[in-house]
């Protein structure tokens, strides 16, 4: 069949899953906007920038599998780059696309706006290789082929991808397959395959201390439900690190805590370093997810289970479809029956479920770290999206135990701050039937702050929480306490829905006492997703969570040497 080559990459975004383009318009993409004006299942977002847009396709392909970011050449994709970089690191796949100058711009070496004028159209994509799995420009004569690659490549890996769109070739009519796009990874090698589980049975035999942990990969990869099946058919406890929160139930009785090395929950590092089986899923650690690099996995023991391979032992089974190494798997321990399970487990599951609220929570006492989280985590709800920004609230909630079906947005590798704002705005339009709850502080806010507008124009209705505590408090905890360089201007948060709207029905609360904060949370309650709430909430500049207060000086040995600067 015949289409133009901008419909066909419309089709080929539909046919996974992509309802939503989030960018921002540009001469040399208008002719795309065009089109997906015109296309039916298809609609474009508009964001304030582009920075903000990536952001927000992060968010949104989180719940989606797969998002789509646009932007115009040049000034516009490399105002992205910082957010397709992040979404790399943190292994979230999208469709970058790009509107580019016409192609015999490109060939003939015109001395175009929004480049160097100089006639090389090769750095823009060369900017963006080392963060993509793919960094392409369409022609007439590769757009299908490239389309169709790319695609399946960011969500066979896991990362986003780059596309440059001439400007002059999406309204060209070129041979198409009509046949939809499946991008999913390739069956298994049958022997290696069937080796690797053999070897992996084999190994939780001959267990006595065998353990799961989890990271982030396992949402990523889409084999979370695999791997909560293996754990309830075998009876085998499982841990996870800080950047694999809430993959798997917190308050299922199997969780045994969080594994951050030496900063582990209690009993849980021991366990994790002594296990005699320890399936992962592609760990990867630094600093805030290995309590500053003291982890220690007992290698030896180590089953790892990739997206493309399982390594059992130190040895490497490749070509292996991960989805299918699971059903085997399960298929196989369903005939061991539980070859785990010591109720240590469970008994500490049912003890930690719930956040313990202070008994006298409320009156005029002030709001501190120390009290405000389990709050909040009793604020939280079965299948709620927790969105937490890096620094204070990520460390204030990683304590928490949330509840079965929730899911937790954050950017622990990356932790470029206000990067939440804009996420969230991309997982509601991705699943806007879901409760949203945003934590984020005043610093990282002042980043993004423009997207609050977008929001209220697609008419969201998230619980955004301000954390006002005047400036950069994990910063100031790192270095520089009561300097000038981590204070920020104190804005008028609480104004702002109405400054972006002066009709919003958006509700703005305020709470400086523990008093306050419960009226706030019980109106909020009552409102039930009728209307968005902006909470702004006053917290002491110096205050912070005890997992913060441990950070900020571990931070600061690693990063500045014997002889550099401290806190007092």
């Amino acid at each position: 069949m015949r289409t133009t080559i901008g419909e066909f990459l419309l089709r080929r975004l539909k046919e996974v899953g992509v309802s939503e383009v989030i960018g921002v318009p540009g001469d040399f993409n208008l002719n795309w906007l065009e089109q997906i004006e015109a296309f039916d299942g298809v609609r474009f977002v508009g964001t304030c920038n582009e920075l903000n847009a990536a952001y927000a396709v992060d968010g949104y392909a989180r719940q989606r599998r797969l998002g789509a970011l646009l932007t115009t050449y040049g000034v516009g994709e490399l105002s992205a780059l910082n957010g397709v970089a992040g979404a790399a690191a943190e292994h979230v796949p999208f469709i970058s696309v790009a509107g580019a100058p016409p192609l015999f711009a490109i060939e003939y070496r015109y001395l175009v706006h929004h480049s160097l004028a100089e006639g090389n159209f090769d750095n823009m994509l060369a900017a963006f290789r080392p963060f993509t799995a793919a960094a392409v420009r369409l022609t007439p004569a590769n757009a299908v082929v490239e389309i169709d690659r790319v695609i399946s490549l960011a969500v066979r890996e896991s990362l986003p991808v780059h596309i440059q769109v001439p400007s002059d070739i999406t309204h060209l009519e070129v041979d198409v397959p009509d046949t939809p796009l499946d991008p999913e990874l390739p069956t298994s090698d049958e022997r290696r395959l069937a080796d690797a589980v053999d070897a992996t049975v084999a190994k939780l035999k001959d267990a006595k201390a065998p353990l799961v942990l989890v990271d982030q990969d396992a949402a990523r990869h889409e084999f979370q439900q695999d791997l909560l099946t293996f754990v309830e058919t075998t009876g085998v406890n499982y841990s996870q690190l800080p950047s694999g929160k809430a993959i798997l139930p917190e308050r299922h009785p199997q969780f045994i805590g969080t594994y951050n090395g030496k900063a582990s929950a209690p009993g849980v590092q021991d366990r994790v370093e002594t296990a005699d089986f320890l399936l992962t899923t592609t760990p990867r650690f630094i600093e805030v997810n290995s309590g500053g690099f003291t982890h220690d996995l007992p290698e030896a023991s180590v089953v790892n289970v990739g997206d493309q391979h399982v390594a059992v032992g130190g040895e490497f089974y490749v070509g292996i479809n991960t989805r299918e190494f699971f059903a085997r798997l399960n298929e196989a321990v369903a005939n061991l029956g539980k070859v785990a399970g010591d109720g240590e487990a469970k008994e500490e599951a049912q003890s930690a479920a719930l956040p313990e609220v202070a008994e006298d929570f409320g009156g005029d006492k002030p709001l501190t770290h120390e009290r405000i989280w389990n709050r909040f985590g009793a604020f939280i709800k079965e299948g709620d999206v927790v969105v937490a920004e890096a620094g204070t609230s990520n460390i204030g909630l990683g304590t928490q135990r949330f509840p079965d079906g929730v899911t937790y947005i954050n950017s622990p590798i990356w932790g470029s701050i206000g990067f939440t704002l804009p996420a969230t705005l991309g997982s509601m339009l991705a699943a806007e039937d879901r409760r949203h709850v945003l934590f984020i502080g005043d610093g990282s806010f002042q980043l993004t702050a423009q997207e609050l507008s977008t929001m209220l124009r697609q008419d969201q209705k998230p619980i955004i929480v301000l954390l006002n505590n005047r400036g950069y408090t994990i910063e100031r905890y790192i270095l520089g306490m009561d300097r000038e360089y981590n204070d920020i201007a104190n804005w008028d948060y609480a104004g702002l829905p109405k400054v972006f709207d002066a009709e919003t029905t958006m509700e703005a609360l305020q709470a400086r006492t523990e008093g306050e904060l419960e009226d706030a949370l019980a109106a909020i309650e009552k409102l039930d997703g009728e209307k968005g709430v902006f909470l702004e909430i006053h917290m002491d500049p110096e205050d912070a969570p005890a997992g913060l207060r441990a950070f900020g000086p571990q931070t600061a040995d690693f990063d500045y040497g014997p002889l550099g600067p401290r806190n007092p």
